[in-house]
This record gives structure tokens, C-alpha cells and sequence, in this order.
């Protein structure tokens, strides 16, 4: 549900800036089956979770459309509408953080304390997860977006090359820049924790 959110975020921060193309496609639901994709919902993350034994999977929901055109703003409004997605997660885990802090000291001691820790704890790192991966700037992810909203023109010539290569560069990324990737994500993690108080 978090990746289900993340996505409808896009399309109804497009729809507040004025394009309409999710709502018009009927993708402004949180109904998961409107948003799974054959490939990167099951196939990828099956085969990656079977090949590393359990330890690592990966995958994505089926993007909501919008056509950058109709934005208001053509230069940031693609920027806020990629920021739209992992603001969503992070308020996710604000909220089931905060929920958990005030909750904790009445449920601390109920035989299924440990399960409800499990689970909250399970909500807050997915969100931070999906939000941190998201702002790598790396077409096709939301930081791409972001990148390019801030990118002067002489420097368009990037843009280019990620547009063009991009899932290479991305994939390329994940195999040697995992170490960098954990880092950011247990980065954020130490940090939200400390903001949040848990």
C-alpha cells in the first residue's frame, strides 16, 4: 500500500498543478490491482528474492500518467509532482512513528507488544526505504526529475545522457553503489529516529 500511495501522490499533485490524465484513466484509487505491474510487482521481485536467497528485493508499481504539458509550471511542476511520491512515504512514517511513540507505553506490556513493535517498525523502515531510494537522481526515479528542475542549461547535456542511459546507470548504481545506498537509507533512518523521538 505504501508503493500504491506513493504512486497516487504523483498523479494528485499533477491534478492540483492542472493535468487530469490519472483521473481520467481511473488511476486516482488506492485499489492496489489499478497499479500492479506483471513485471516489476511479481516477476522482478520474485526472481531477485529467490537469486539472493531472501536477502534483497526490488520492485515497483505501474506509474501514474501524466502528461507534463498540462502542468501550470512546465519547469518545476514535473519536480514537485517526482517529490509528491517520496513526501508521501515520508509522512507515512511520520504518522506510524508518532502513532507508535504515544501508543508504546500502553501497550508495552500486552502479550503482543513485540508484534505490534514488529509491524509499526516494518511500516516506518519500508516508507523511509521507498523514499530515500526514490530521490536518487537517476531517470527513472523521482530524483531524476528533481535534478533536472534545478540543472542549469549548460548543464543539459546531463540531463540527455540520463535520459538516454538512464536504467543502465541505474542498474549499473545498485550493483556497485549499494554500500553508498545503505548508507543513505540507515543515515535517514538515525535521523528520523532522532527527530521523532523512538
Amino acid at each position: 500500500m505504501s508503493v500504491v500511495i506513493h504512486e497516487v501522490s504523483h498523479g494528485a499533485m499533477a491534478l492540483w498543478l492542472g493535468d487530469p490524465t490519472a483521473k481520467q484513466q481511473g488511476r486516482l484509487t488506492l485499489n492496489p490491482i489499478s497499479h500492479l505491474d506483471l513485471f516489476g510487482s511479481f516477476l522482478v521481485p520474485l526472481t531477485l528474492w529467490i537469486v539472493s536467497a531472501g536477502s534483497f528485493v526490488f520492485g515497483w508499481a505501474k506509474p501514474v500518467p501524466y502528461n507534463p504539458y498540462n502542468l501550470k509550471n512546465q519547469k518545476t511542476g514535473p519536480a514537485l509532482v517526482a517529490v509528491a511520491g517520496p513526501l508521501s512515504n515520508l509522512l507515512i512514517a511520520i504518522v506510524f512513528g508518532l502513532i507508535f511513540k504515544f501508543i508504546w507505553p500502553f501497550v508495552a506490556f500486552m502479550a503482543n507488544a513485540e508484534l505490534i513493535q514488529i509491524v509499526f517498525t516494518a511500516i516506518i523502515i519500508i516508507n523511509i526505504v521507498i523514499a530515500v531510494f526514490n530521490l536518487i537522481p537517476i531517470p527513472p526515479l523521482d530524483g531524476s526529475k528533481i535534478l533536472f528542475a534545478i540543472l542549469p542549461p549548460s548543464l543539459d547535456y546531463i540531463r540527455e545522457v540520463l535520459e538516454k542511459h538512464g536504467f543502465i546507470v541505474l542498474i549499473i548504481f545498485l550493483i556497485v553503489g549499494s554500500p553508498v545506498i545503505n548508507a543513505m537509507i540507515n543515515g535517514a533512518l538515525m535521523l528520523f529516529t532522532r527527530i521523532i523521538g523512538i
